[in-house]
């Protein structure tokens, strides 16, 4: 369960701090993360405490992690540790040996991401944050950088990298907090297999069944991020397989201003112009209020116990 009392209370200022750096490869599909340890200052080291502790203290809420689900700026998604990789990297903070340390700008330079890890007695907490492009080579080399000093400025060939006071989520007693979603994603693969996953339903007998055609679905959704999570989450919530579901469709279809045509079957007949609302129907995502007998199209649905 969520404990963003015990997170937001977190003794920062009493805890070791140590600042790792990564890079993210690839093998057999599997994200595999080469970390090492850099040393800072105590100037830097201050600055960073100060940044995580605003970081933390702007959540004033926590929602449930789902592949639709957005926060805002004061909320944070969550979801257990154990469903993310997170254990890989925290595996290799455990040591920082001096053959980890960050001695060459290679080592640095292009890292995906960075995290800090405090430590107490009580416990541990992890702040990640995907680079920025001043961290790659490539960008920075396009760059000239100067430094303002003695009135004038001057080239400055020393190499630099920037740490910003946001951070992409936290890590605390075998939960995850969301603070962005796509950078969280980013960084630890999570639901990287989305293309697969919706090629496994194009194929899928009983979500073809509920179709005069597929193929409309398919160029609907084809590599767009947005369509790919929609489509995952309607295979999840798997509405298409409830016979009476179904049929409340075919019935209130037209009265939910829903526009979806159906052949002689009672298949759906999907168009360029309808999947749109099929997927609205399909994740049931169209809502009819009481209070107001407006229609609505919501982002997400979570029932009312």
């Amino acid at each position: 369960m969520p404990d963003l009392a015990g997170l937001k209370g977190f003794d920062l200022g009493g805890a070791d701090l140590t600042v790792w750096v990564f890079k993210k490869s690839t093998r057999d599909g599997v994200p595999v993360f080469n970390g090492r340890w850099v040393g800072i200052t105590d100037e830097l080291a201050a600055a960073l405490r100060a940044s995580v502790g605003g970081a933390l203290d702007a959540i004033t809420e926590t929602i449930d992690y789902d592949i639709l689900a957005q926060n805002n700026e004061s909320s944070a998604l969550t979801l257990g540790a154990d469903e993310t990789h997170i254990a890989l990297i925290d595996a290799q903070a455990l040591n920082p040996t001096p053959g980890r340390k960050v001695r060459q700008l290679k080592q640095i330079a292009n890292a995906g991401f960075y995290m800090l890890r405090f430590a107490t007695e009580a416990g541990v907490l992890l702040a990640v944050r995907k680079t920025n492009p001043t961290w790659s080579t490539r960008r920075s080399s396009k760059m000239v950088r100067v430094v303002f000093a003695d009135d004038q400025l001057d080239i400055d060939q020393r190499p630099s990298f920037s740490l910003e006071p946001f951070f992409d989520f936290f890590v605390f007693n075998g939960e995850i907090y969301v603070s962005h979603k796509g950078r969280f994603e980013s960084v630890m693969a999570y639901r990287a297999g989305h293309m697969d996953a919706f090629q496994e339903l194009t194929v899928e007998a009983e979500f073809n069944a509920i179709f005069s055609d597929v193929a409309p679905i398919t160029a609907f959704v084809g590599e767009n991020k947005i369509q790919l999570r929609r489509a995952i989450a309607i295979r999840e919530k798997a509405h298409y397989k409830d016979a009476a579901f179904m049929q409340n469709l075919r019935a209130q279809c037209a009265a939910m201003n829903l526009q979806i045509g159906f052949d002689d079957q009672g298949r759906i007949v999907p168009t360029p112009e309808t999947c749109r609302d099929i997927f609205q129907a399909l994740l049931d995502h169209r809502l009819d209020s009481r209070l107001s007998n407006q229609l609505y199209d919501v982002q997400n649905t979570a029932p009312v116990v």
